[in-house]
């Protein structure tokens, strides 16, 4: 599966633009400031619906525009899916694969597989619990469309449950039958999506551990823990022995949107222990894992985008990079860097069809 082109109009600094790639190696080059990163977030908006980097649509949409449009050609088993996404300001988006209309945009994701690399990714390493879940069930949801219906479902039914528990406290009363409805769905669906996650983690760290080896040329020992409040406690006790404090509180304390991935370097925490460089491998090592994850499942090659990956990492790890890149496991790459010779002499030592785009 590869993207044969892209059209972006009015989408962030694209007035209209079009792109004819490679079907193998594409290269954006340019100084900052020129769009680089925003070909790239197109490409991710025509997978999986959604920028990897604003979380509103509205913000996409081109200074003193209304709207923004973009259309892309996806060649996937030797049939060509025309895929086109308009996003107007205050209106729902609206996503067509082949001229028809999705009547859920959520039906789209994984049909065209996307993994992106990009300095944005340091979030997983600095940030909070929320910003690693939604990485783990990003990666899931791309190749089980029923954890995506089961997470979507729990999600609302965690607001409604929330809602009733303010509610209680705003009215001082409470109504245990009521609160049952939402406990027994979430406990049915909490026990599935934790189930999925403990087995994709099996899968995944393997996959990590062997990425991260090969880039570091086996420097180091990196893991990866699954945290969870439901791996020594069944659902429904989590639920009965918070109750209490989720009254107080007036909100749910006790779930899988609790869950978090304890990252760890020689057994510390790569965010206090890790250099720059360690970190930025490490980044890497989870995004190959996740392409390859994905591939696997859905015997599909994930697009690849690397948005300005060399930096921070030493001519030893770059050149480790460069050598997993040119194995058969992958397919379509697209690159971004500011330093175009750079660019030019690690295309030189991938052997594939290229193209460099300078903006």
């Amino acid at each position: 599966m590869y993207l044969k082109d892209l059209k972006a109009r009015q989408f962030k600094n694209f007035t209209e633009n079009e792109f004819e790639f490679s079907p193998k190696i594409n290269a954006f080059v340019g100084k900052n400031g020129r769009g680089k990163t925003n070909v790239l977030d197109a490409i991710h908006y025509l997978a999986l619906s959604k920028s990897y980097l604003n979380h509103s649509d509205a913000m996409n949409i081109q200074f003193d525009q209304g709207f923004f449009t973009l259309e892309g050609t996806f060649d996937k088993n030797e049939s060509e899916d025309v895929i086109f996404c308009l996003v107007r300001e205050g209106q729902p988006k609206q996503l067509k694969r082949n001229s028809k209309t999705y009547d859920r945009i959520s039906s789209h994701i994984g049909n065209y597989p996307l993994v992106m690399i990009s300095p944005y990714d340091s979030d997983l390493i600095k940030e909070g619990s929320d910003v690693r879940r939604k990485f783990l069930d990003n990666i899931i949801s791309q190749s089980n469309k029923q954890y995506l219906s089961d997470l979507m479902r729990y999600n609302k039914v965690l607001v409604q449950r929330n809602a009733l528990l303010k509610y209680f406290a705003a009215n001082h009363t409470f109504d245990a039958s009521s609160l049952e409805i939402y406990d027994e769905e979430m406990i049915r669906l909490g026990t599935e999506i934790h189930k999925i996650r403990q087995a994709f983690i099996e899968t995944f760290l393997e996959a990590f551990v062997q990425y991260y080896q090969a880039i570091s040329e086996g420097r180091e020992h990196v893991s990866i823990r699954y945290d969870s409040q439901l791996n020594d406690t069944p659902f429904h006790t989590l639920l009965s022995n918070s109750l209490s404090k989720d009254r107080l509180a007036q909100y749910s304390t006790a779930g899988i949107h609790k869950d978090d991935l304890s990252f760890t370097i020689s057994n510390y925490p790569i965010k206090k222990f890790g250099s720059q460089g360690q970190q930025k491998s490490y980044l890497i090592a989870l995004k190959l894992a996740q392409l390859d994850v994905i591939k696997k499942v859905l015997n599909v090659t994930p697009i690849l985008l690397l948005d300005d990956i060399f930096d921070k990492l030493d001519e030893s790890r770059v050149h480790q990079l460069i050598q997993l890149v040119n194995e058969e496991r992958f397919g379509q790459i697209f690159i971004t860097d500011t330093h175009s010779d750079r660019t030019e002499q690690i295309i030189k030592q991938i052997n594939a069809e290229s193209k460099i785009f300078r903006l």
